[in-house]
């Protein structure tokens, strides 16, 4: 499957943007719109096609450019400095920089600077970096290999699902906690019997808000009412038209099979809107290779 060059072509605008106004406060949505795409479809394909989130990726070019500067004049302020590459003040600049290069942006001028300057390398004469326009098509083209050989992709008509649900805040991959208590509120109840499916609902995207902030519901699908309590409430994912790709994949595969999904969604012109989910069709535990019969679902317009 050939990937669509107008994707690549309008992120490529969007980091066109960012490198010229890198002195500026630069959002999700002011970025987004600059690509001409809905901010909740764009932070996905950024990741997708760039390889690095939309703020990590705006973090790393300040500090390579806040090298440049250093470069050109070794005399220039820290607190100049910061200004220009579009820090609130220097404290927070100098805590960046050091993470990055394991010195601060003072002690970097006490010490042989050109070290440094193998940061400058592929720098046009404008002083801004090259994209290279191929690592990004070849990006979009491994999303969509990997989507076709792993994953069987339709456009469903999904009913109402009523769900019970626990909620759960923070890290996803500790979200099991919350899925072990459901079940053993819905064992007692007789629902864990016949053709039990489980899912869990997103309600923020972790590549936008901080990980300790992301919100997601473990839930059970329920078959008929039932009385609930304590931490377990009832909850419906709405019904209409989705994008269903269905996989058999490891954890590991669970980020790229997101990102590949919404790319997918890209190429052929859908819009996402409202909360995705994945639905569970397997204890992945039993599965031989423990890996996970799963779809992922995204409300489309």
């Amino acid at each position: 499957m050939e990937p669509n060059n107008d994707i690549v072509g309008r992120i490529y605008k969007a980091l066109l943007y960012i490198d010229e106004n890198l002195n500026k406060k630069l959002s999700l949505e002011l970025v987004a719109k600059e690509a001409y795409f809905s901010p909740y479809h764009f932070h996905r394909l950024f990741s997708a096609v760039v390889g690095e989130t939309l703020n990590s990726y705006i973090l790393r070019k300040r500090i390579e450019r806040s090298i440049i500067l250093l470069l050109r004049n070794d005399n220039a302020l820290i607190v100049e400095i910061a200004e220009k590459v579009g820090f609130d003040n220097p404290s927070s600049f100098s805590r960046s920089f050091k993470k990055f290069y394991g010195v601060s942006p003072s002690e970097l001028k006490e010490k042989d600077i050109d070290k440094f300057s193998k940061i400058c390398i592929d720098q046009s004469k404008n002083g801004q970096e090259r994209v290279r326009f191929e690592k990004y098509i070849s990006n979009i083209n491994n999303h969509l290999n990997f989507i076709q050989m792993k994953a069987n992709v339709e456009i469903k008509t999904i009913p109402t699902l009523k769900t019970a649900y626990i909620g759960h805040i923070g890290d996803p991959s500790k979200i099991a906690g919350a899925f072990n208590r459901l079940v053993q509120w819905a064992f007692p109840k007789g629902l864990m019997v016949g053709s039990i499916r489980m899912a869990t609902l997103y309600h923020d995207s972790p590549k936008v808000t901080e990980i300790e902030k992301l919100r997601m519901s473990a839930c059970i699908l329920l078959e008929r009412e039932v009385e609930v309590s304590g931490e377990v409430g009832l909850r419906d994912i709405p019904g209409g038209k989705h994008v269903v790709a269905g996989y058999e994949i490891g954890v590991e595969e669970f980020q790229q099979a997101w990102e590949s999904t919404f790319v997918w969604l890209s190429e052929r012109g859908f819009t996402p809107k409202g909360e995705p989910f994945e639905l569970y069709y397997n204890d992945h535990n039993t599965h031989p290779e423990k890996k996970f019969i799963v779809d992922i679902c995204v409300p489309v317009e």
